[in-house]
C-alpha cells in the first residue's frame, strides 16, 4: 500500500521583498553608503575645505582695526570666517548627493535594489535621509572644529569670540544643516536624471551658477522683484539660514534693494525643504513608473 504524503507549504519570511522593514532596508543603504570610496573622500574633502579655509581666513582677518566693534559685530565676523567653506563644501555634497543615486543605475546594483523593496518607496526615503543625516553630521562635527581652531587665530587679531554665545552655534549647526540640503537636493536630481555627469553638471549649475546668472540680472535689472526672487535659490536661501546677521546687516550675504525681501532663518530653512521635497516626489514618481 501507498501512503501519499502532502508536502507542507513553506512559510517564507520575506516574499519578494514584501516583508522587507524599513529598518533593514535602512541598515542595508548604510552598509553601501559607507562601503563607497566616494564617500570616504567626499567626507574628508568636505572636512578639509570647512577646517582649512577657516584657518585660512582665521590668520589672515583683520578684524576691526582703528575702529570699535559691538560684541555682535566680532562674533558675526567669528561667524563669517568658521562658515567661509559651507559655499564649496556644498559643491561636493551635491557631487555626492548625485553620485549616490547615480552611480547604483552606472552598475546596475539598482535592480539588486529594487528587487529586495519592489515598492521602491522605502529604498529611495532610505537612501536620501542617509545621504542627508551624514553629510549633516560630518559638517557639523567640521564646523565645530573650523570655529575653535579659528577663535584664538580671531583674538590674536583683536576680535574676541564668546563661545557661550548660543547663536554662534545655531549658526553652525545650521551651515552643516544647509551642507545636508545640498546633497539631498542633488540626490533628487540624480535619481530623476539617471546618469552621472548630468546629475553633477545640473546640481553644480544650481549651487555656483545660478547665483552667477543671478547676480548679472540684478545689475542688469535692478529691480526689488528679482532680489527677491534670488532668495529663494538654494545658496541664497542657506546663507540665510547660517547667517549671523547685526541690526539686518550681514557680512556674509549681500545687501538688496529697498522693499525686496529678505528671509528670515526659519523661512530659509523652509524653502530648502521645499526644493527637497519637490524634487523628491518627482524622483519617487518617475522612480514607481520606469523600468530598471
Amino acid at each position: 500500500m501507498t501512503t501519499t504524503t502532502t508536502p507542507r507549504p513553506t512559510t517564507h519570511a520575506h516574499t519578494a521583498g514584501s516583508g522587507v522593514s524599513f529598518a533593514h532596508v535602512l541598515r542595508s543603504e548604510w552598509i553601501k553608503l559607507r562601503s563607497l570610496r566616494s564617500t570616504a573622500w567626499c567626507f574628508a574633502v568636505i572636512v578639509v575645505l570647512l577646517i582649512g579655509f577657516a584657518l585660512l581666513f582665521g590668520a589672515f582677518a583683520s578684524g576691526f582695526e582703528g575702529a570699535p566693534a559691538t560684541d555682535e559685530q566680532q562674533q558675526s565676523l567669528a561667524v563669517s570666517v568658521a562658515t567661509i567653506g559651507v559655499p564649496f563644501a556644498q559643491l561636493v555634497a551635491a557631487v555626492l548627493g548625485a553620485l549616490v543615486i547615480t552611480g547604483e543605475y552606472s552598475t546596475g546594483m539598482v535592480r539588486s535594489t529594487f528587487a529586495a523593496v519592489p515598492r521602491r518607496t522605502a529604498a529611495l526615503v532610505a537612501k536620501v535621509l542617509l545621504i542627508g543625516v551624514t553629510t549633516f553630521v560630518v559638517s557639523a562635527l567640521a564646523l565645530a572644529v573650523a570655529l575653535l581652531v579659528s577663535t584664538p587665530l580671531l583674538s590674536s587679531s583683536g576680535v574676541d569670540t564668546d563661545l557661550a554665545d548660543g547663536r554662534i552655534w545655531l549658526s553652525m549647526l545650521g551651515g552643516a544643516a544647509t551642507i545636508g540640503f545640498i546633497a539631498m537636493i542633488a540626490f533628487g536630481l540624480g535619481a530623476i536624471i539617471r546618469n552621472g555627469a548630468g546629475a553633477i553638471a545640473s546640481a553644480i549649475g544650481i549651487v555656483f551658477v545660478l547665483p552667477i546668472i543671478f547676480s548679472i540680472g540684478q545689475a542688469l535689472i535692478a529691480k526689488s522683484w528679482i532680489y527677491s526672487l534670488y532668495e529663494f535659490i538654494p545658496p541664497q536661501a542657506a546663507t540665510r539660514v547660517y547667517d549671523y546677521p547685526v541690526d539686518g546687516q550681514s557680512l556674509t550675504a549681500l545687501p538688496g534693494l529697498d522693499g525686496s525681501l529678505v528671509l528670515e532663518p526659519w523661512q530659509a530653512l523652509l524653502v530648502l525643504v521645499g526644493w527637497v521635497v519637490v524634487l523628491f516626489a518627482i524622483a519617487l514618481a518617475l522612480v514607481k513608473r520606469r523600468d530598471v
